[in-house]
């Protein structure tokens, strides 16, 4: 067929970090997690992360589930490949309220989205797409050499979610 760019499919799981120079699409699934889909457009490289929590709490080892750990390591792996941080753009997705509790109080999608948002503007990174929130999952597809993320709300059969 031809010259083709060899393209590289990856799944995201929760907790992970992916970011690469050649082109890949990666796929992931999200609830009340969130995704940071980082692009730089000068570069055509991009990266994604997938965390599950908003603040690491110091116990343990420092992991990429929670977003207090998994933006900075994803704008720094984003540096390590060459990027500079005033190229890169940002896309956030996730933090659906998909787990309802009897209280309601946990609201772990909320907290996942500012802490993307506070973040991502204590970086100077400006946000130029999002999809927050809602009772919804999300499953994206993130090109890394392009930026495109597909994006599909996912209805869910179960429960009273709908």
């Amino acid at each position: 067929m031809g010259t083709e760019t060899v393209q590289i499919d990856y799944y995201l799981y929760p907790g992970q970090i992916f970011a690469q120079k050649d082109m890949c699409m990666v796929t992931t699934v999200l609830g009340s997690c969130i995704s940071v889909c980082l692009w730089d457009p000068v570069l055509n490289t991009g990266g994604i992360n997938h965390y599950m929590l908003p603040l690491w709490n110091g116990e343990g080892l420092p992991s990429p589930k929670y977003g207090s750990v998994a933006i900075p390591k994803l704008i720094g792996k984003m540096l390590s490949m060459g990027s500079k941080k005033e190229n890169l753009k940002a896309k956030v997705f996730g933090g659906g309220s998909v787990i309802q509790t009897s209280s309601g109080l946990l609201n772990v999608g909320e907290r996942n989205i500012m802490l993307a948002e506070d973040m991502l503007a204590d970086e100077n990174i400006p946000i130029i797409s999002k999809d927050v929130g809602g009772n919804r999952g999300r499953k994206l597809i993130f090109c890394t050499g392009t930026g495109v993320v597909l994006m599909r709300k996912i209805q869910r059969s179960m429960g009273n979610i709908q």
